[in-house]
């Protein structure tokens, strides 16, 4: 069989790892356009932060050991430009122009996503950036190395965005946040948002929401960011708008497309073409407290995708349940944590949600240390199921987050959590969890 892979990075080298530990006899090609497979993009913003770690520690595996301990053909510097279905035919070029053309019997798309770059005058000047690849990454660290940045204006106030401000502040340089939108983080509760914007400035970064970034122009060695209203003066410019998925070449072939143009997949990761999958930030999944399809692009999500469709073309029936959308991120010395459904989403699914917001403490009363956390716990009244949560603190959140994506994958009810053993030492928290309060809290309304 040749299984032949669009993509080398989680999902598209999880896979053809995975294919290749299966069936040692399959021929396995990954056609990865960029020069890098297998890394950690997730750390990034951190070592943008430390001027003295080269980005290359970023390298999970390099792709001669893929190709030399594993016999994988990874072929970098190899961009696939179409691709015929009733042919089996993938076709291409390579970085140094050559036109390539490989057949396949089992075809992966994991071409994963790109960031939104809007199309604004201005926003191909040199110094105007993005952070999605490990090229990107490195394009950063060379500018702030090689150019004298005092000031940066971040437009977006999204994950990356929130994250690379820490990065850009650890680098002493002065930070602007800007924003179509009037909230700073629209899907969160707005006493928790409020305790990351008050963070965001403890730290002297300055947010300005609810202005649109018009266009960028270059002045006197610098640049300026240009709103209907104001102007922020910047030396460098990070585009964090969000991503999209890569799906042009599905598209192109006439394969199904889904929610926000990703790449329609059923539960075993296959297509609407029977010999062609897709996994990563690409492609779709089943929400499972909705059931269904959404667009969250994730890492853990990528790289279970690319082994069950390892294992499925190797002919081990594999399905997927799906997501519940869980992300953690940091922003400076505060933990930001959420799962499942936000209020809205809950009401546009059809469930009848209620909440419950409370403030308790990440350890017991009188142990030293002891610092707030904020909680939202959605229920549904008509089902009692829980639906979602949210929580912000300095400690305490991250993997506490965990014991809710536990409980929305078995459909519990708050009733039920609200009677889970959870562990309990004074060091990590009171005798009753924070989570265990937000559910008897929530309880009251249900």
């Amino acid at each position: 069989m040749k299984f032949l892979i669009i993509g080398g990075d989680a999902a598209g080298m999880s896979a053809a790892s995975r294919a290749k530990r299966n069936n040692p006899d399959m021929g396995v090609t990954v056609l990865e356009k960029t020069a890098d497979v297998s890394y950690s993009a997730c750390g990034m913003p951190y070592n943008i932060a430390d001027p003295g770690r080269p980005i290359d520690d970023l390298v999970v595996r390099q792709a001669d050991v893929f190709r030399e301990k594993q016999g994988i053909s990874v072929l970098t510097g190899h961009c696939a430009e179409s691709l015929d279905p009733a042919g089996r035919i993938v076709t291409g070029a390579s970085s140094d122009g050559k036109a390539f053309q490989f057949a396949y019997d089992k075809l992966l798309i994991a071409a994963g996503g790109s960031p939104v770059i809007p199309d604004l005058p201005g926003f191909d000047l040199p110094g105007v950036m993005a952070l999605k690849s490990l090229d990107d990454g490195r394009k950063i660290k060379a500018y702030l190395k090689n150019h004298h940045v005092k000031k940066a204006v971040i437009i977006g106030m999204g994950y990356i965005g929130l994250e690379m401000c820490e990065a850009l502040r650890a680098r002493s340089v002065e930070v602007d946040m800007v924003k179509p939108g009037p909230v700073l983080l629209p899907w969160m509760e707005p006493e928790l948002s409020d305790v990351i914007r008050e963070e965001l400035e403890s730290n002297n970064v300055r947010l300005h929401p609810g202005h649109q970034a018009e266009r960028i122009e270059a002045e006197n060695g610098g640049m300026k960011v240009i709103c209907p209203n104001m102007s922020l003066d910047a030396d460098m410019v990070l585009v964090a708008m969000g991503i999209k998925p890569n799906s042009e070449l599905a598209a192109g072939a006439n394969i199904a497309l889904s929610v926000n143009n990703s790449i329609a997949v059923d539960r075993r990761l296959g297509t609407s073409d029977e010999n062609i999958y897709a996994a990563g930030d690409c492609a779709d999944a089943y929400h499972i407290v909705t059931g269904e399809k959404t667009w969250i692009p994730l890492a853990l999500r990528a790289n279970r995708a690319g082994w069950a469709v390892a294992d499925n073309i190797c002919g081990k029936e594999v399905e997927l349940a799906g997501i519940a959308g869980t992300a953690v991120f940091k922003v400076f010395d505060l933990e930001v944590a959420r799962t499942g459904l936000t209020i809205k989403e809950a009401v546009k699914s059809g469930s009848d949600p209620v909440k419950a917001v409370i403030r308790t403490r990440s350890r017991a009363h009188a142990h030293p240390g002891s610092t707030p956390i904020r909680i939202q716990m959605i229920g549904d009244k008509e089902t009692g199921r829980i639906l979602g949560v949210q929580m912000v603190g300095r400690e305490g959140v991250a993997h506490r987050i965990n014991a809710v994506a536990v409980a929305l994958h078995n459909r519990m009810t708050v009733e039920a959590f609200s009677q889970t053993d959870l562990a309990y030492a004074p060091p990590f928290g009171p005798v009753w969890d924070p989570l265990l309060t937000a559910a008897n809290q929530l309880l009251k309304k249900m």
